[in-house]
């Protein structure tokens, strides 16, 4: 049946990246970050993992609360190794409550893991000064790996990208298209953008399913400069994998339209990449956008609505 509904006029690409063997292959192509949606293992968690990859592109409130919690911990087990050893190693400590000689024990530690001095409270012996030393050094080593990593993360081209949240299945032109809709949304200047817009489907070749790619021919492959929003158009003509489909085969078809976008940022002279992927069901049916953009009162600006990038009526 899925044979039959794929458009024999349509070609087919022979090396797509992904796998062919659909038996083999589990969930989407692409996850909901526009990565590949693969878990390797095979060797040790360890060798397979870029702790700098992995905290780089951890959200802000995670990169964050992991940096917090590392910086409590670290100073929660040397309190604790001070507070052991007894507070009477440390000079101008008077208190007669455990409670009281744990935070100061904890503080103390604060104090050296950041290198900031100890204050009116010092070590008195070459045990406790050691100790001192080796979390000093710590505190060095964090610092130095933490101001690297907000530099990363600062300075990390981005594309900055929002894509509408649907594929539309529109009128174009006395026939149909599929839409969708891509928009800048940061303060930066994107010119020479490029997409590249493929179909991936599950069908039937030879009595086994098997993954196959379509090449989707758009309307414009590039645009010379991405400041507003940019509708990206493949019309559904004869020779498009789409042209057989029913509205029903949209629900009912297992298939992804896989998007890689790039273009270059001038301010970072570097090319940035955003990707994105729609399930065959994330595409309505008998759908147009909206406009998202017009003139500003005084004539002389253009404003974009980036909250309605999502915005379509049925036709």
């Amino acid at each position: 049946m899925l044979r039959q509904k794929l458009n024999p006029r349509a070609k087919s690409e022979i090396n797509s990246g992904f796998g062919a063997n659909s038996s083999n292959y589990g969930g989407r192509f692409l996850d909901s970050r526009g990565l590949p949606n693969v878990k390797k293992t095979g060797i040790g968690f360890f060798q397979r993992i870029s702790w700098y990859h992995f905290l780089l592109q951890l959200s802000s409130g995670k990169f964050f609360l992991i940096v917090i919690s590392f910086y409590l911990v670290v100073n929660m087990v040397f309190g604790s190794i001070f507070y052991l050893i007894g507070t009477q190693v440390f000079g101008a400590i008077e208190t007669y409550s455990q409670v009281l000689d744990y935070w100061e024990a904890f503080f103390f530690s604060c104090q050296v893991f950041s290198v900031g001095g100890y204050g009116l409270v010092s070590p008195e012996n070459m045990f406790v000064n050691s100790l001192c030393a080796i979390e000093a050094f710590l505190g060095l080593l964090s610092l130095a790996v933490v101001t690297g990593l907000l530099y990363g993360r600062f300075s990390r081209p981005k594309a900055y990208l929002k894509f509408s949240n649907n594929a539309l299945l529109s009128p174009y032109h006395g026939n149909k298209a599929i839409m969708f809709r891509v928009a800048p949304i940061k303060n930066t200047s994107l010119t020479n953008a490029e997409v590249i817009v493929t179909l991936g489907i599950i069908t039937e070749e030879d009595g086994k399913m098997v993954n196959k790619f379509y090449q989707l021919p758009l309307e414009y492959e590039s645009v010379g400069s991405l400041s507003l929003n940019w509708t990206v158009v493949h019309p559904v003509t004869e020779s498009s994998p789409f042209y057989v489909f029913s509205k029903e085969d949209y629900r009912n078809i297992k298939g992804e339209i896989i998007i890689v976008l790039k273009a270059f940022d001038d301010m970072f002279s570097n090319t940035v990449i955003s990707r994105k992927s729609y399930s065959l069901d994330e595409v309505v049916v008998g759908a147009k956008f909206l406009p998202m953009y017009k003139r500003a009162l005084g004539g002389e600006r253009t404003i974009l609505y980036l909250d309605k990038i999502n915005s379509y009526e049925e036709v």
